[in-house]
């Protein structure tokens, strides 16, 4: 079957080519206008008109005028926007030689621009039923971060799952692992999600911008998108005609991360490309209970390169990239009575020693043992062609995920664990002309993918899957009211490999009488159904509201159906359940919102039921106390019903005539419980506690000549002890509040009207608070015997420098 439907869909692909190169080639046209102040008239310098779904656009040169050459002839959204003002959305016909100039009002707030996650073209997002938050360049500068997901998480209903500064996994909702899909480039991003010390395989600095959809409302991909999507975002193409570049560095004091990225791009006659290199670097990070951290060390390196083809006809774009990330296994085992951090050293080639991590040690960027070594590697070839009125859209890509984990002191250059996973993503989708402001899109998507185990030791078992779905969505816009809505389709199918293991844990066959059975074969099937169906509606120019139902789906992973091992990064053994049936859920979103001179600000509430809900409990011996695997607790993947409810709520404060002074403020929360469970069960595990956020900042556009989008800031992050956990079984502990104070301030520096640099300095944890994430694995590490306190804490203050330098190579020729 899998074959049958890749044969298909790539025929499909061939049919479309092959009849498109012989058809006339579509009607060219041209924008052209010029876009002013509303209040004065004057010109926008360097506004930008983007066509999302083109992926075309150019700026205003110092007159205020634009042009855009080789669009195609039909009816398309444009984005307009310039800092300091308003963004302009709205569809616009596009004829052969069209005309349209653009008023724009000032406002002071950051105007997020249209949103493309899950939608059938580019929308805006106070028109969209379901609950998205958009996190945008600006925000992705000016806050500290060792990571992508770092970079996210201080979004409103946004968590990560932590085992150090470098690796985080995104949790929305309280709902993470493989329940969140991590969209880039086009495709879903697949390495090894199911583990806490898994992180996400993308260049921070590669991000122009994070959409983060919340809920199963996301129809276009399927299993595993329960929780929502994160799409992280690109730079748009350049204007035609430009050529330009940056460079990105990056100091930080805690743990002396150095980080430097390079990047260049350019758009020459509809041929476009763009190329990037990242290095980073950190040892161990330091806080005030536990000292440095050892081996909570990484390095990253990181490539990527972009090139296209951009023409009337649509675009088609190819991308190669690579992610290596290094990163050290923190496992916290502590000298009892210094209260130190214990590392293994080699004595001689049969012994090996305990000793304290000296100073040395800790501020050592060298890697040490345990750690991982991590590659990703991706191609991607992605295109949209315009059809009559419609468009098709395409995305192939190939993925190969390699995760070793090296622990031999005595050998340190030979692996335990090794994963070695392809996959091949395939996305098929046409987007239907729009009649009477009704837009449907119907399309189908998968990936088939190989998993192998490369190494001595033995997690999860070898296995096979593939996926396929098909869906439908629908919205139709009316004056004030906006419908959206769809339906999709899924299976999967999963095989298994046997595994047989001799006395000494090497690979053997089922011949020998000694073998031990470790993983079993099995196939498995899954399908589903997925829905969604919501309105948005314009109460007034300033008043908002959305309704959304959704329905959605996931399979069992394979580490939930079929683990047996030592988890290292989570620091216990795990047992799957081959019992367990697809998780389903039932999904209500209401939201009301407020956008004014004075006061913008929005409330989501959210009540999600699951049905088989998958989690991990500690098992328990006979005796009463911890089952103990191989020296670790044992945990197991069971099932049940869960109930989610939560929501999260924003607003930002700024009356004229002080609109250059933001009072912003959010807070989110999630109580997650088991239906039908007793009090020691009665709350899912780790579910993150409510956060409160608080910042009060000052922007100013334009302090002096030399000075250009100056701001200063101070943020109060206070997080509420969790006290609802899974205490069953020892599962989980709670965990205290905390309040942490943040501050930052930066800007662009301007000569002869051009960015010189942009200066970013920013300080987390100020008071140097030692506080314990409730969602950090580390907090399960040992205990301290010298101080009583279990566990290791999270970074502790740490001052950030960042630099941003734009390269101006070659730029467009003036209108």
């Amino acid at each position: 079957m899998k074959f049958s439907v890749l044969q298909y869909t790539f025929a499909f692909l061939c049919i479309f080519l092959i009849t498109n190169l012989n058809a006339e080639t579509p009607g060219k046209a041209t924008l052209s206008g010029k876009i002013t102040d509303n209040a004065d008239s004057s010109a926008l310098i360097g506004a930008v008109i983007y066509f999302p779904d083109l992926k075309n656009g150019t700026q205003t040169d110092i007159n205020g005028n634009y042009k855009i050459e080789n669009l195609p002839v039909g009816s398309f959204t444009i984005e307009v926007s310039c800092t300091g003002y308003a963004t302009i959305t709205e569809k616009i016909l596009l004829s052969e030689n069209t005309v349209i100039n653009f008023k724009m009002e000032s406002t002071p707030t950051e105007m997020p621009g249209v949103v493309i996650t899950g939608q059938s073209s580019s929308a805006d997002p106070k028109k969209i039923p379901t609950p998205i938050s958009v996190v945008t360049t600006l925000q992705l500068q000016q806050n500290i971060s060792t990571n992508i997901i770092d970079a996210i998480a201080k979004q409103p209903g946004i968590s990560q799952v932590g085992t150090g500064p470098g690796i985080s996994k995104p949790v929305i909702r309280g709902l993470g692992y493989n329940r969140v899909v991590v969209v880039n480039d086009g495709i879903r991003q697949e390495g090894q999600q199911w583990g806490d010390e898994h992180g996400i395989e993308i260049d921070e600095y590669g991000a122009n911008r994070v959409e983060i959809l919340k809920g199963p409302a996301s129809l276009a991909y399927g299993s595993d998108a329960m929780a929502g999507v994160v799409n992280i975002i690109s730079a748009p193409t350049l204007s035609q005609g430009t050529v330009t570049g940056n460079i990105i560095s990056n100091y930080q004091t805690n743990n002396g991360l150095v980080a430097g990225s390079a990047n260049i791009a350019g758009n020459l006659n509809g041929l476009t490309w763009d190329a990037r290199y990242t290095h980073k670097q950190a040892h161990d990070y330091v806080n005030k209970y536990d000292g440095g951290v050892f081996d909570s060390r990484f390095t990253e390196n990181d490539f990527s390169g972009t090139i296209g083809l951009n023409r009337s006809w649509g675009y088609s774009n190819f991308i190669l990239s690579s992610y290596h990330l290094s990163p050290g296994i923190v496992e916290g085992r502590r000298d009892s009575a210094t209260g130190k951090f214990i590392k293994e050293v080699r004595v001689n080639s049969t012994t090996i020693a305990d000793s304290l991590a000296n100073t040395d040690d800790l501020h050592s960027y060298q890697m040490a043992t345990p750690h991982q070594e991590i590659h990703h590697y991706k191609a991607i070839w992605n295109s949209s062609f315009i059809v009559g009125d419609g468009q098709i859209k395409t995305t192939f890509g190939f993925q190969q995920n390699q995760r070793q984990e090296f622990a031999d002191v005595l050998h340190p250059e030979n692996y335990g664990l090794y994963f070695l996973m392809n996959t091949i993503n395939y996305d098929v989708r046409y987007i239907f002309p729009e009649k009477n402001n009704l837009q449907i899109t119907s399309g189908v998507n998968g990936m088939q993918q190989d998993s192998k185990n490369k190494g001595v030791e033995f997690l999860v078992p070898e296995y096979s899957l593939f996926d396929i779905g098909t869906f439908v969505t629908a919205r139709k816009s009316f004056e004030k009211l906006d419908i959206s809505g769809g339906l999709r389709y899924d299976l999967r199918e999963e095989h298994t490999a046997n595994l047989y293991l001799d006395s000494n844990g090497i690979k053997t066959s089922s011949s020998d009488p000694d073998a031990i059975h470790k993983f079993s074969s099995s196939r498995n099937s899954f399908s589903g159904i997925s829905g969604s169906a919501g309105i948005s509606y314009e109460l007034s120019k300033i008043f908002y509201t959305k309704f959304n139902i959704s329905r959605g789906y996931r399979a069992p992973g394979i580490n939930e159906v079929g683990a047996n091992g030592v988890h290292e990064g989570s620091l216990r053994y795990e047992r799957g359940n081959p019992e367990l049936k697809a998780e389903n859920s039932l999904q209500f979103d209401l939201a009301f919102g407020v956008d004014s001179k004075h006061v913008s600000g929005e409330i989501d509430l959210f009540d999600n039921n699951i049905q088989n809900f998958i989690y991990a409990r500690k098992l328990s011996s006979v005796n009463g106390g911890d089952s103990i695997t191989q020296g670790y607790s044992t945990f197991k993947f069971v099932s049940g019903n869960a109930q989610l409810m939560g929501g999260e709520a924003t607003i930002d404060i700024h009356p004229h005539p002080f609109d250059w002074l933001h009072f912003e403020n959010s807070f989110g929360f999630v109580i997650a419980q088991q239906k039908n469970a007793t009090d020691s069960t009665k709350y899912l595990p780790f579910t993150p506690a409510p956060v409160y956020r608080m910042e009060l900042r000052a922007n100013i556009p334009k302090p002096g000549r030399s000075f250009q989008n100056v701001y200063v800031k101070f943020e109060v992050e206070n997080y509420f002890a969790q006290n609802n956990i899974y205490s069953a079984y020892h599962t989980e502990t709670a965990t205290k509040g905390c309040t942490l104070l943040n501050a930052g301030c930066g800007g662009d520096i301007i000569r002869n009207g051009e960015t010189v640099c942009s200066v970013f300095f920013s300080v987390n944890n100020i008071t140097d608070v030692a506080y314990q994430n409730h969602l950090s694995r580390l907090k399960y590490s040992d205990m301290n015997y010298v101080t009583g306190r279990t566990g290791v804490y999270n970074m502790g203050r740490n001052f950030s420098l960042k630099l941003n330098i734009p390269l101006y190579f070659k730029k467009a020729k003036t209108n």
